[in-house]
């Protein structure tokens, strides 16, 4: 047995104990009262023995009792623990898991604050150190919260107080769930003190305690031995239906027509019936009833499939709105319940071409659905001023075929050739015969493009700054790259497109439009202001006098300022939902986080994890005390005590 709180106890003691004594050797004030025997005040003249000043304590069941009881107190404030496990203490990693699907409600209130309570109950029973111990063999254990990012809640520290705040404080987030980080974050801080700390040159490698449903999407790729980790399964059911895509997009030729796709996944065991809206501005446009069949369960080495239906609208809106898809049962999980869409309004782009000639490329640049496209030769670009130019925004992309301007005015530029200047991009030399081996098909400017047999007899070696972002690689040298300076943007392309294969490839044209209306953001706002959970909200070309609201659901709400380069990032997108961008003097940008995560909606919990060379199953038991507190023991010990005194006296009394 050991005790937490010994000082405590003893000057308890040293104050109650003589106090309690004392009063036994009080001598009361007495009222004298002649009477006419004292054959029947034996009491009385009992009390005046007991009670007269350094009077030896006689034979006295009620003080007994009283110091019993007062020992039994003041042993509890000693803070008396039985331990359970001998040695010295371990260390604890607690992996508690707050991505989208720890919202679910199958388990009341949710997932997340079923882990919580699991969570501290296991900091409960960790084993307490002794004061009166000159080796600290107490439990210390570290707390990460993890979605897709993980986050240190509390470092290693045997206070259980601070432990428990600190995993009440932990908030939940509408995010898909990745393990990897927060392993790699556990060991870096878990690694066992070194010999030069003989108090724990001995001690084992930190414990791993994963309190999560298991719907964890990197599993594979974690390398973890199966004694390692501890799991704690939360969640009940895997009843849910939610919306796992949603695309809105403006008709090419009839941009006032507004085509939405909307996928709903059942991963329950029974088909069920909902009613999906379209409501654009908090307007419902339709309503429509839909069937979606059950999961099929995994048989035959074939894994489970969800039931899944895809929507379509069409709708008629030639304004900007904010546009959402909802499914209006009712389910375990509300946050994949709807999904949101930005919609601009209709608008053609306008093209400055500066070229010597290039009919192909101006044919490529004709087949987008821009509003005009002016050709201008480069001495007759080098005459502009660009200051008038800049100021007076008559074209919103300028496209350079082979020019390198000795000024370039503020504006968005797609370069083909040679980098212009002031970029702080070097062209040291050209390179031949370059095949592109890869590329980002997943940005804005490269989607739908196929790349495969792209050729260039003849390309610039481009050497690019820290900032730049490449979109494409020769083998030798970056292809395309997106490059950010002075409040302008430019997509550059290291080659010239008669010196290549690409004109006869069909993914030239679509190239030509992905690039114009990146630049000009016309069609990519989907992709700019449609975001995942956790994908920043980046805004360039900021003032740099500007102040930034930015509000969002659940009460977010953050002011912000532009760096020195004009762009503003907001990473507090960890709710789905509609964020509100505004200025004082302007209306607000809005962009809309959603989950769209078939592995999140996926709400079913699993009994085991596998891991890339391991396989962890759950704890079938409830956690393992280490100690036992005996406190709440000895104040029951002192009330009996207390009864039985009061007892005494009472029978004495009538006596």
């Amino acid at each position: 047995m050991e005790f937490l709180t010994p000082l405590i106890g003893l000057y308890a003691s040293a104050v109650a104990v003589p106090l309690l004594l004392l009063l036994y050797f009080l001598k009361l004030r007495r009222h004298e009262v002649p009477v006419s025997s004292t054959l029947l005040w034996k009491r009385a003249v009992h009390d005046l023995q007991v009670n007269a000043p350094f009077q030896k304590l006689r034979r006295n069941l009620l003080l007994v009792l009283q110091l019993l009881a007062l020992a039994a107190i003041l042993a509890s404030l000693a803070g008396p623990v039985l331990a359970l496990r001998r040695g010295p203490g371990r260390r604890y990693v607690l992996l508690i898991d707050r991505s989208a699907s720890m919202n679910a409600t199958d388990v009341v209130p949710t997932r997340l604050d079923a882990a919580k309570k699991q969570a501290k109950a296991f900091i409960e029973s960790m084993r307490s150190g002794s004061t009166l111990s000159w080796r600290d063999q107490s439990d210390h254990a570290m707390v990460i919260a993890f979605d897709q990012r993980a986050g240190v809640v509390c470092n290693f520290t045997s206070d259980k107080r601070q432990l428990a705040a600190r995993i009440d404080a932990i908030e939940p987030g509408d995010g898909a769930s990745r393990l990897g980080e927060a392993v790699t974050v556990a060991r870096a801080f878990a690694q066992s003190s070194g010999a030069e700390d003989a108090g724990r040159a001995a001690e084992k490698a930190a414990q791993l305690v994963l309190f999560s449903d298991g719907r964890i999407g990197d599993l594979d790729g974690i390398v973890i031995d199966a004694n390692e980790i501890l799991f704690h399964a939360i969640g009940k059911s895997a009843d849910n239906v939610g919306i796992t895509a949603m695309s809105a997009r403006r008709s090419y030729e009839r941009p006032e027509e507004v085509e939405v796709f909307a996928s709903l996944a059942n991963f329950g065991s029974q088909p069920v019936t909902r009613d999906v809206q379209l409501a654009v501005g908090g307007n419902v446009h339709a309503v429509r009833s839909v069937t979606i069949p059950a999961c099929r369960p995994a048989a035959d080495h074939m894994p489970a499939r969800a039931g899944e239906v895809i929507l379509n609208f069409s709708l008629s809106h030639s304004d900007a709105g904010v546009l959402e898809v909802r499914q209006l049962g009712s389910d375990a999980l509300s946050c994949d319940d709807a999904a949101w869409g930005i919609l601009d309004p209709p608008r053609r782009s306008s093209v400055l071409l500066v070229t010597r000639g290039n009919p192909v490329l101006e044919s490529a640049l004709r087949a987008c659905p821009i509003a005009r496209l002016d050709p201008c030769s480069p001495a007759g670009f080098d005459a502009l001023d660009p200051a008038v130019f800049a100021a007076r925004q008559d074209y919103d992309v300028v496209v350079l075929d082979n020019h390198v301007p000795a000024h370039l005015p503020q504006g968005r530029y797609l370069v083909f050739g040679a980098p212009p200047s002031g970029l702080d991009v070097n062209a040291p030399g050209e390179l031949e015969n370059q095949v592109l081996v890869d590329w980002r098909a997943q940005h804005p400017v490269l989607q739908h493009v196929n790349m495969t047999n792209l050729f260039a007899a003849r390309s610039h070696r481009l050497e690019l700054p820290r900032d730049a972002e490449v979109l494409a690689e020769f083998s030798e040298s970056p292809a395309l790259a997106l490059l950010r300076r002075h409040g302008s943007t430019y997509l550059l392309v290291s080659f010239d497109v008669l010196q290549s294969n690409w004109p006869f490839e069909p993914g030239f044209v679509l190239f030509c439009y992905n690039a114009l209306s990146f630049l000009s953001a016309q069609v990519s706002s989907e992709r700019q202001r449609g975001l995942a959970v956790g994908e920043p909200i980046t805004i360039e070309d900021v003032p740099a006098d500007a102040v930034l609201t930015v509000r969002g659901p659940d009460g977010i709400q953050a002011e912000l300022k532009p760096d020195p380069g004009g762009t503003v990032r907001f990473p507090g997108t960890h709710r789905v939902g509609v964020y509100a961008v505004a200025t004082p003097d302007q209306a607000p940008r809005f962009y809309a986080v959603n989950l769209l995560d078939p592995q999140e909606s996926w709400i079913e919990p699993r009994e085991k994890i596998e891991l890339a060379d391991a396989v962890v199953a759950a704890e079938k038991e409830g956690v393992q005390r280490a100690n036992m507190p005996l406190w709440p023991l000895l104040a029951l010990v002192a009330l009996v005590l207390v009864c039985v005194e009061w007892l005494a006296y009472n029978l004495k009394v009538r006596i």
